[in-house]
C-alpha cells in the first residue's frame, strides 16, 4: 500500500464541490486515513509551498490559497500517487481528460481545484504537514 496527499484547493470547497470530489476518492478505491477542513494561515501556505518560493507564481498562490477553507487528506492504496494523480486530471483543465476532478471542477490552471503529492518523497513530507500519525486512521 502506498500512501498520498490530497487537498481540495479553496475554489472547490467555496462552490460546494467536496462531496462529489470526496465521493470520485472513494469510488476509485482510496481508504481516506485523515480528513479535515481547516483555513491555512499565510505561514503555512507559504511553508508548504516553500519549494515554488522563487517562481513568479508563489504570492498568487499563497494568496489563494489562504482564501477560504480547504480540506487536506491524507490518502492510501496501491500505486496512490499515480492513481491520485490521474484521478485529479492535467495541471490545465483544458487539458485534462473527461471524467478527472480538474476536468469536471476546475477553473483554470491557477484555480484548479485539486492539489495531490507528486512522488512518495513528496508525500512523506506533505502528510506530517497537516496530520500526526495519530490522526492517521
Amino acid at each position: 500500500m502506498q500512501r498520498t496527499f490530497a487537498i481540495i484547493k479553496p475554489d472547490a470547497v467555496a462552490k460546494g464541490y467536496t462531496g462529489e470530489i470526496i465521493a470520485m476518492i472513494e469510488k476509485a478505491g482510496f481508504k481516506i486515513l485523515g480528513l479535515k477542513r481547516i483555513r491555512l494561515s499565510n505561514a503555512q501556505a507559504q511553508g508548504f509551498y516553500a519549494v515554488h518560493k522563487e517562481r513568479p507564481f508563489f504570492q498568487g498562490l499563497v494568496t489563494f490559497m489562504t482564501e477560504g477553507p480547504v480540506v487536506v487528506l491524507a490518502l492510501e492504496k496501491e500505486n496512490a500517487i499515480a492513481d491520485w494523480r490521474a484521478l485529479m486530471g492535467a495541471t490545465n483543465p483544458a487539458n485534462a481528460a473527461e471524467g478527472t476532478i480538474r476536468k469536471k471542477f476546475a477553473d483554470n490552471i491557477e484555480r484548479n481545484a485539486v492539489h495531490g503529492s507528486d512522488a512518495p518523497e513528496t508525500a512523506a513530507a506533505e502528510i506530517p504537514f497537516f496530520f500526526s500519525t495519530a490522526e492517521l486512521l
